[in-house]
């Protein structure tokens, strides 16, 4: 993997500036490029979004994310993972793509340590309907109880069966309040935030000015067909514009790392 644009586009467009920083062909590269700001670490919530899309914006192929990435991006994927407290996901994403519990990775156990956080990321699962397979590994062997965010409006029993098996949050009445989920989530000392979509709950997180960065991966694909794009939502009242933070590339895959500007 090599580097198009430094981590800090503050930083002078010299080599030698980068001397002393591994470079993102390693993990400890990549995890430098991609580290949450200062701000997550003095307890302001940092929301970052990690998605995949082809060349024409196709979010999937053939209903999954898989047929998008490659080798750099499951990296890329494991790094962002292991960065964060909490990977935020909504039940379509979890039902189509078979979510399982984040895994701890040695690579990543001092660091995590060092900073507090557990060995492994939680998986928050957004659900108003309720909607879910409790049977499955996400919720039957997870380091980490895996939460589920629903609303007032979801059905009791369902309710109470999730709460047997997972940390219920209700956030919102008729739908969920993702202010007030990412709220919740922040209250459980998890600061450092990372979504995985899909596009429907990345639509309403930035809808609602909750979204603090994206790392996009554009897969060197055109997919045509009528699949989303990596958000799908209401209109804001404004577009929003990002600054470009670092872009990488490997195998004609590009990742790039936008912020809301600070």
């Amino acid at each position: 993997m090599r580097r198009l644009l430094p981590a800090d586009p503050a930083d002078p467009a010299d080599p030698a500036a980068h001397a002393t920083t591994p470079g993102p062909d390693t993990l400890e590269g990549l995890a430098a490029v991609y580290a949450y700001p200062a701000e997550a670490d003095r307890g302001r919530p940092w929301l970052r979004a990690n998605m995949v899309a082809s060349l024409d914006g196709a979010a999937r192929v053939d209903g999954h994310s898989e047929g998008l990435s490659g080798a750099a991006d499951k990296r890329v994927f494991g790094v962002l993972r292991a960065l964060s407290d909490v990977v935020l996901v909504g039940a379509e994403t979890v039902r189509s793509e078979g979510y399982r519990p984040a895994r701890a990775r040695e690579a990543f156990a001092a660091d995590r340590a060092a900073r507090g956080q557990a060995p492994a990321p939680a998986i928050a699962v957004v659900s108003r309907s309720l909607d879910l397979d409790l049977s499955t590994p996400l919720f039957t062997e997870p380091l980490l109880p895996t939460v589920v965010i629903t609303a007032e409006s979801a059905p009791a029993a369902a309710r109470r069966a999730a709460a047997e098996v997972a940390d219920l949050v209700v956030a919102g009445e008729e739908r969920v309040d993702m202010a007030a989920a990412v709220r919740a989530l922040a209250d459980r000392g998890w600061t450092r935030l990372l979504t995985e979509g899909g596009p429907r709950l990345l639509g309403q997180l930035a809808s609602a000015g909750l979204l603090d960065e994206l790392c996009l991966t554009l897969a060197p694909l055109v997919a045509v067909g009528d699949a989303p794009r990596i958000l799908h939502g209401p209109e804001p009242a404004a577009a929003e514009r990002f600054r470009l933070c670092s872009l990488l590339e490997e195998d004609g895959f590009l990742f790039a790392r936008y912020a809301r500007p600070v």
